[in-house]
C-alpha cells in the first residue's frame, strides 16, 4: 500500500469536512445535545443507503460493534472538552495526539510498517497541529486537557478498530452506511433521556444547521475508512488531522484571526509531513 497523490488529495477533502462540523458543534450553545442531534441526522440520512447496499459481511459486526461502544465514550469526551474549552485549545490537542497512538497501534496490531521518512511525516502533521494550537491558557483548563487527550486515546482506538473491520468487510460503503445508521442511537438515546423537555424545542431551532454538520461527519470518516483501505492506516490518520490546519485557516479568513509566526511555524511542519507522507 502507497500514499498516492489522488487518495492524498481526497484525505484533505475529507479532512476540511471534519473541520467544518467540530466548528459547527463549537459554535452551539449546548455542544452535549448538538452533538447527539448531529448523528442521529447521521444515522437517518445512512438508513436508506444501508437498505440500499444491503449488510455488511459477518467478519464486519465485531469490529462494527466494538466500535460503536467507543464511539459512545468519544461523544461524551468531546462534548466534555468543548464544554470546559475553547476549539482553538482542545480540538488540536485531541487531534494532534492521535494520529501518532494510531501510528504505534497500527504497527503492534495490524502489522503495518513505515518508512522512517513516513514517521517523520508522521511526527511533523502531529507537531504542527499542536503547534497551531498550543497556547499558555492550555495550563489553566486543566479539565479540558483531561477529555482532549482521553479523546485522542479513543480516537486511536476505534480509527484502528474501524480500519480493520472496513478492510475485512470487503465493501467498504456497507461498513460505513452501517456504522453511521447504529452509530449515533446509544449517545444520543442517553442524551435525550437526561434533557428531557429540552430536546424537542433545541431539535427545532437547530436541525438545519445539524443536517449540514451531519453531511460534513459521514463525508468526512467514509472518505477516512476508504482511504485506509488503500494506504496504510498511520498515514490517513496524519493526514486526516490536517483539520486543525483548515480550522486555523477558517478562523483566519473568517473571524480574522491573527496569523503569528507560531501558526506560520505550525503550518510548515503540517505541509513538510504531509509531503514526507506522500514521498514516504
Amino acid at each position: 500500500m502507497a500514499m498516492t497523490w489522488p487518495v492524498l488529495f481526497i484525505v484533505l477533502l475529507g479532512a476540511l469536512l471534519h473541520a467544518s462540523w467540530n466548528a459547527l458543534v463549537k459554535s452551539s450553545l449546548d455542544k452535549t445535545l448538538d452533538t447527539a442531534l448531529i448523528h442521529v441526522l447521521c444515522s437517518m440520512l445512512a438508513i436508506p443507503f444501508c437498505l440500499y447496499l444491503g449488510l455488511p459481511s459477518a467478519e464486519s459486526w465485531p469490529f462494527i460493534l466494538c466500535s460503536l461502544v467507543v464511539h459512545v465514550g468519544y461523544y461524551f469526551a468531546l462534548a466534555g472538552a468543548y464544554k470546559h474549552g475553547d476549539l482553538g485549545l482542545t480540538y488540536p490537542l485531541m487531534r494532534g495526539t492521535a494520529p501518532m497512538l494510531v501510528a504505534l497501534a497500527s504497527f503492534g496490531l495490524i502489522g503495518e510498517e513505515l518508512t522512517p521518512l513516513a514517521w517523520v511525516g508522521v511526527a511533523c502533521i502531529c507537531g504542527g497541529v499542536l503547534l497551531l494550537g498550543f497556547s499558555k491558557a492550555w495550563w489553566d483548563h486543566r479539565k479540558a486537557i483531561v477529555f482532549a487527550l482521553t479523546n485522542a486515546v479513543l480516537i486511536a482506538i476505534y480509527t484502528v478498530i474501524d480500519a480493520k473491520g472496513a478492510r475485512n468487510s470487503g465493501h467498504v460503503a456497507q461498513y460505513v452506511c452501517m456504522l453511521f445508521a447504529l452509530d449515533g442511537w446509544p449517545f444520543a438515546l442517553i442524551v435525550f433521556w437526561q434533557r428531557k423537555g429540552q430536546v424537542w424545542p433545541y431539535v427545532r431551532t437547530r436541525w438545519p444547521v445539524a443536517m449540514g454538520g451531519a453531511f460534513a461527519s459521514i463525508g468526512s470518516y467514509a472518505i477516512a475508512l476508504w482511504a485506509m483501505t488503500v494506504a496504510p492506516v498511520a498515514m490517513v490518520a496524519a493526514l486526516r488531522e490536517t483539520s486543525v490546519f483548515f480550522a486555523a485557516l477558517m478562523g483566519a479568513w473568517f473571524l480574522k484571526e491573527v496569523w503569528t509566526r507560531q501558526r506560520i511555524g505550525g503550518t510548515l511542519a503540517i505541509l513538510a509531513g504531509i509531503a514526507a507522507l506522500r514521498l514516504g
